[in-house]
C-alpha cells in the first residue's frame, strides 16, 4: 500500500496512457458495460416493483369458510375469534348473504342479469379468512376440522398461481444477474489482457528493472475498475431519471398499482448497481491480470 501511495503520480500517468493506447476498445468496453449494467438496473427496479405487487397478492390471499346449517348467527363471532387464533391467519370477517350477492354481481359484470332469475338470494354467509400464502394447505385442513365449519373453499388454484409468479420472477432475476456477471467479467478480463499485450515491451522492461507483478498490474487493475464503476454510475443515473419520470406519470394516472416508495426503490437500484459494478470490476481485472505472468513468460520463450 505504501508503494502504491508513493507512486501515485506514476500510476495516474500509466492509467492515462493505457486508456489512450486502447481508446477505441476502452470506449466500446465502457459502452458495453454500461448497457449490461443498465439492463441489470431495469431488472432490479422491475424486481422490486413486481415484489410489491406479489406481496399485495399474497396479503390478499384468502379462503372462504362456510357455516354448518346448525350454526346460529350468535355463533359467527365465536368462530371468527377461534379462527383468528390460528397461526398464519391474518384477519377474519363475516360476509353476510347480501355482501356475498354483491360480490358475485361484481364478478359476473355484464352477465349479472342472470341473478335476477332467482326469487331469493341464492348465496349464504361465510367467513372470509385472510391467510399467509405459505400456510394455505395447513390452514385449509385445520379450518375444515373445526366444529361448525361445513365447507372450506381454498382457492388453491389461484394461490398456486401466485406462488408460481413468485418462483418465476425469482428464477428470471437470478438468471439475468448471472448472465450480467459472466458477461461483464469476460469484457473486463479481455480488456485487461489486451492492454497487457499492447504494453508487453514496457512490462518486460519493468520486470527487468525488478518491478513486481503487483506494481505492473495496478494501473491495468484501476482501468478495469474505472470502466465498470463508470458504467455502473451512468446506468444508475439514467435509471434514477427513468424512475423519477415513471413515478411522476403513474402517480397522476395509474394509482392502483402497489409501487414501493420511490426513495427506497432509488436507493436499492443505486446500491445494487454500484456494488455489483465494483465487485465485477475487481474480479474482472484480477482475472485479466493473470495473463501478466503467462504473456511475459511466453514472450521470453
Amino acid at each position: 500500500m505504501r508503494l502504491i501511495l508513493s507512486n501515485t503520480g506514476y500510476f495516474f500517468k500509466e492509467i492515462k496512457n493505457i486508456i489512450k493506447t486502447n481508446l477505441l476498445s476502452n470506449i466500446f468496453s465502457f459502452v458495453g458495460t454500461f448497457l449490461i449494467l443498465f439492463i441489470l438496473a431495469m431488472v432490479v427496479a422491475g424486481w422490486n416493483i413486481s415484489n410489491s405487487l406479489v406481496q399485495m397478492l399474497k396479503d390478499e390471499a384468502e379462503i372462504s369458510a362456510y357455516f354448518d346449517e346448525s350454526i346460529s348467527l350468535s355463533d359467527y363471532d365465536k368462530l371468527s375469534a377461534q379462527l383468528r387464533e390460528l397461526e398464519g391467519v391474518l384477519n377474519v370477517r363475516v360476509v353476510d348473504e347480501s355482501e356475498a350477492y354483491e360480490k358475485m354481481k361484481n364478478v359476473l359484470g355484464n352477465e349479472a342479469e342472470i341473478l335476477g332469475l332467482f326469487e331469493d338470494n341464492p348465496f349464504e354467509a361465510y367467513l372470509e379468512v385472510r391467510i399467509e400464502l405459505d400456510e394455505a394447505g395447513r390452514l385449509t385442513e385445520e379450518i375444515q376440522g373445526i366444529r361448525g365449519i361445513r365447507y372450506v373453499r381454498d382457492n388453491r388454484e389461484v394461490l398456486k398461481q401466485i406462488e408460481g409468479i413468485v418462483s418465476t420472477l425469482n428464477s428470471i432475476g437470478f438468471l439475468i444477474i448471472a448472465a450480467v456477471g459472466i458477461t461483464t467479467l469476460v469484457i473486463i478480463s479481455h480488456l485487461i489482457r489486451q492492454g497487457i499485450y499492447n504494453n508487453m515491451h514496457q512490462i518486460q522492461t519493468l520486470k527487468l528493472l525488478g518491478a513486481s507483478d503487483t506494481f505492473i498490474g495496478f494501473p491495468f487493475f484501476m482501468v478495469g475498475l474505472l470502466i465498470t464503476l463508470g458504467g455502473g454510475l451512468l446506468a444508475s443515473i439514467i435509471m434514477v431519471l427513468l424512475i423519477n419520470t415513471g413515478f411522476a406519470q403513474m402517480s397522476g394516472s395509474i394509482r392502483f398499482i402497489p409501487l414501493p416508495p420511490e426513495a427506497e426503490l432509488v436507493q436499492t437500484v443505486v446500491a445494487v448497481i454500484l456494488s455489483v459494478s465494483a465487485v465485477l470490476g475487481v474480479l474482472g481485472s484480477l482475472f485479466g491480470l493473470t495473463s501478466i505472468k503467462e504473456d511475459t513468460s511466453s514472450a521470453k520463450n
